[in-house]
């Protein structure tokens, strides 16, 4: 299972939080998957990107809330799951039922905290199951992978940092460092996003 993309959380009918990942990064996991032979689950938020290949079943979502769902109905049946969606970590408290008119006074919109769909997924881990997730950083990049890799449960990490050029949202290419529970840390350099994916999934082949 393979998640990719942003979550787009609604404020009135119109009007949405997203982020800008572009879902490049998860859609060319899922594929390097795919063309080893894996059966993919690719869940995804709103992008503009296709899937073609007949191992790769695309399941679309909007919100956080449907990506938590989706990962909870397909993950007992799958191997591994590298979560590689870029999630919202707040919604809207309340979801306007019309569209907000538009006025010269501010307007205040109060958040709540979205569910952690990878701790979700430890709870529900079986011994034979992998858990891969990202963290993208801008600074005290180790240290806050460190601590995303134990907070979150995961078996490894893929760090990549937005000071680093040429890596991050809406690019072609990617740099990463891989660490993983065990305390080994991989570093690559700047590479396509394609070739990140098969570095990513030889790491998930190492802890399977």
């Amino acid at each position: 299972m393979v998640t990719a993309g942003p979550t787009v959380e609604p404020i009135d009918p119109v009007r949405y939080i997203t982020n800008h990942s572009s879902g490049k990064m998860g859609f060319a996991i899922a594929g390097a998957l795919a063309a080893e032979d894996a059966r993919v689950i690719l869940i995804t938020g709103p992008v503009h990107l296709e899937t073609i290949h007949p191992n790769i079943i695309r399941v679309n979502v909007g919100t956080a809330q449907e990506m938590l769902t989706s990962c909870l109905q397909y993950f007992e049946q799958c191997h591994a799951a590298i979560l590689a969606a870029a999630v919202a970590d707040f919604t809207p408290a309340v979801k306007a039922a019309r569209k907000i008119k538009s006025k010269k006074t501010p307007l205040h919109v109060m958040l709540k905290p979205t569910a952690d769909i990878a701790l979700q997924l430890a709870k529900q881990k079986r011994k034979n199951q992998v858990i891969g997730g990202f963290a993208l950083e801008t600074d005290n990049e180790l240290a806050n992978a460190r601590m995303k890799l134990k907070k979150k449960k995961f078996d490894f990490i893929v760090l990549n940092s937005l000071r680093d050029k040429g890596a991050g949202f809406n690019t072609d290419t990617n740099k990463i460092t891989i660490l993983d529970k065990y305390n080994n840390i991989d570093k690559f350099e700047l590479k396509s996003k394609e070739e990140v994916a098969r570095d990513i999934i030889h790491k998930l082949s190492e802890l399977l």
